[in-house]
């Protein structure tokens, strides 16, 4: 089924993937059904009417958490003479609930035999996303006389689905059946509930404390207001921007996941279907974007990071002492260590990006407090740049799994098995050392040196960071330019070789800092030239390098979370023309996606495709695409909290008129920010 059939509805950690009838007929490699808890609950949900399967007039994705359908039975040569119709309403808020309408628009009596089939394989999502279904458990089905239960057991491991009807119904072990009789424009309707319940060792119920168990849609509409209500404001001439910023809104509350007794508080999940969980990357990235709209995601991101730092050497986890982890998992697959995502820590980025994220966050807010809380939790991490991450020993970080049977081989953003080459296309041999997760180590040294100096209390460590940030720049400078081409080469092989191709990588380098002042300017010559930058957005890799592909996953294709950081990259130093630019490609493609700008889309040049092609498996919406639009806002009005205040220097694309930003949050209370682009290309003056 292609994605673009699908409607999706979501709230956290719980989803459903449907056809657009809401039937779901799952495969084993298909992630349609209803999940939780990284489980399907339901793999088959069809509805008919006397035997005969519906079609759709048509559908609404209402909110994020909730869908009606209009369906008549029959094929489409039938629609015109459709005596019934068929509404079903449904809504996700941990548990699910669908409202089933049918009306008779018939001069006489029908009498119906209305059926619902229901199943659950309970796949776990890495087995769907492997396409490797192997259950060593026992599926069940026990039909009651008020409810059909669907389960798994695995020893103590317990999944079931608990299905019930508020009109009576008579269940058997496939689904359950009405027999309903009809006047003349006479109405019926019933209310189903589709519970789900996750029992662990000693019987523990593990949806306890996961947001939204059991709410209701009224909760989650007030809940939606008032995070809509809380955030700024943007008032702009160019409508698409504002709608834009309303969707990333949107699907950032939909996105939001309390992992397990966190008590209710709320970080970003990475994305679905693939990603509806905790990851410390991802999570980190986009409260990045999103600070200067939804602060609150910061606060407990960081928390729950902290709270799950390394404190063992652990090589089937790859754990180490001070690491943040990369991915928290709560399926069959984790339970039974399977794989290691309990929590699974092979991310090289997400330590130093832990730092970073707190030190931009008490810029942002204030909040001297998180920042003397989280002092020990931030120099583990920075201790573990130094004693566990530099495996070579000469002042990088590198990477190398220890779990070689289901850890990451590439534990940079770009994860791809084949996303680091040569110039020649060959793949390097490991540890490898990727240029980014450098610059990340440079400006988290620096970052921290700025808290140990103002809130630790320690000026010796502050000018001990300092220095070796400045060592580690002078050192990465040297080593990582790649003298014929003129940019930094994407990595290093353990022999110090350069894989010297031309990606997007350098882009997050003017982010860091780690930049000579010299060389930035070829830097932005590079990232708005023709190799990289397709007139949506800058490539993951260049044009002409022997990997390139313009739907390769991380050799060739566009992400729009990559490019928002590259374009406040540029802005840092002061190349606000090119930021401009990539700001408005990246905008102008969210267009085609109504709003909702996908993990990644192709890298054909503009002219050849004239609309972005989406990536066949992109996760949409994802978290840090989703706070795109607002890091990009935030570049374009040069938006930098400066000695307690808010700076704004603003520098908007050709066309994009007017900007208003009111009521940004922050340590100095509410303010509004203005801005105003030219609307057109000005002729020259003779």
């Amino acid at each position: 089924m292609s994605q673009s059939s699908t409607v999706r509805i979501l709230d956290g950690n719980t989803f459903v993937v449907s056809e657009d009838t809401g039937d779901i007929e799952a495969t084993p490699t298909e992630p349609t059904g209803l999940f939780s808890l990284d489980m399907r609950f339901l793999s088959t949900w069809v509805l008919t009417i006397n035997g005969e399967r519906l079609n759709a007039l048509s559908y609404d994705d209402l909110q994020y958490y909730e869908a009606r359908f209009f369906l008549v039975p029959g094929m489409a040569t039938h629609y015109i003479d459709a005596k019934l119709s068929v509404i079903r309403e449904r809504a996700v808020g941990g548990s699910f609930r669908e409202q089933l309408t049918i009306l008779n628009h018939d001069e006489k009596p029908v009498d119906l035999e209305i059926r619902m089939e229901a199943a659950a394989d309970f796949a776990d999502l890495f087995q769907v996303k492997d396409e490797i279904l192997n259950k060593k458990g026992e599926l069940y089905s026990q039909a009651e006389a008020n409810c059909l239960r669907l389960g798994y057991r695995r020893g103590n491991f317990r999944r079931e689905t608990r299905i019930s009807s508020s009109a009576p119904a008579r269940y058997d072990g496939n689904g359950f059946t009405y027999t309903v009789h009809l006047e003349p424009n006479e109405q019926w309707d019933t209310s189903i509930k589709v519970d789900t319940l996750a029992v662990g060792p000693g019987g523990r119920d593990l949806r306890m404390g996961l947001r939204a168990h059991g709410t209701e849609r009224l909760a989650l509409q007030r809940d939606l207001e008032e995070w809509l209500r809380v955030a700024p404001k943007v008032n702009t001439q160019h409508e698409d921007l504002g709608s834009t910023y309303r969707r990333s809104l949107i699907d950032l509350a939909a996105l939001r996941f309390s992992p397990i007794s966190l008590g209710g508080a709320t970080l970003p999940a990475a994305g679905l279907p693939w990603f509806m969980t905790m990851f410390g990357r991802d999570s980190i990235l986009t409260c990045l974007q999103t600070l200067p709209f939804t602060p609150t995601l910061s606060t407990t991101t960081l928390r729950i990071l902290a709270s799950l730092q390394g404190t063992r050497i652990d090589d089937f986890r790859e754990e180490d002492p001070g690491r943040i982890l990369h991915e928290m998992r709560y399926g069959e697959t984790a339970a039974f260590e399977e794989q290691p995502h309990t929590p699974y820590y092979g991310s090289v980025d997400a330590t130093p990006l832990f730092v970073v994220l707190l030190d931009e966050y008490e810029k942002w807010t204030g909040d001297a407090a998180l920042v003397k809380e989280l002092e020990q939790e931030s120099r583990a991490a920075l201790k573990w740049i130094d004693d566990y991450a530099d495996l070579v020993g000469n002042g990088y970080i590198w990477y190398e799994r220890r779990n070689t049977d289901t850890g990451l081989e590439n534990q940079c953003w770009k994860d791809s098995w084949d996303s680091v080459s040569y110039r020649d296309g060959k793949l390097p041999p490991f540890p490898r050392a990727t240029c980014e997760v450098q610059g990340y180590a440079y400006d988290a040294k620096m970052r921290a040196a700025r808290l140990a100096r103002e809130f630790w209390d320690d000026p010796d460590y502050a000018d001990r960071l300092e220095r070796e940030a400045a060592q580690l720049k002078e050192r990465f400078n040297r080593d990582f330019w790649v003298e014929d081409g003129e940019f930094y080469a994407l990595a290093l092989d353990p022999d110090g070789r350069q894989c010297d191709v031309l990606s997007s990588n350098i882009g997050h380098l003017l982010w860091s800092g780690i930049v000579d002042h010299e060389r930035a300017e070829k830097i932005a010559q590079h990232l708005v030239g023709p190799r990289l930058f397709s007139g949506w957005g800058v490539r993951t890799l260049a044009e002409g390098e022997v990997r390139y592909n313009p739907i390769g996953y991380h050799n060739g294709t566009i992400w729009p979370f990559d490019n928002s950081f590259i374009a406040w990259g540029l802005r840092r130093y002061g190349f606000a023309e090119e930021s401009a630019t990539i700001a408005s490609g990246i905008l102008d493609a969210a267009t085609y996606f109504q709003g909702r700008l996908p993990e990644a889309f192709g890298g054909y040049p503009r002219e050849l495709t004239k609309f972005p092609v989406e990536y066949p498996t992109a996760c949409s919406p994802q978290a840090w695409s989703t706070g795109t639009p607002m890091l990009l806002l935030r570049t374009m009005l040069g938006l930098e909290p400066h000695e307690g205040h808010l700076a704004v220097e603003p520098r908007l694309p050709i066309g994009m008129g007017r900007i208003e930003v009111l009521d940004i949050p922050g340590r100095w209370g509410r303010v509004d920010a203005f801005a105003r682009g030219r609307l057109e290309i000005e002729e020259p003056t003779s």
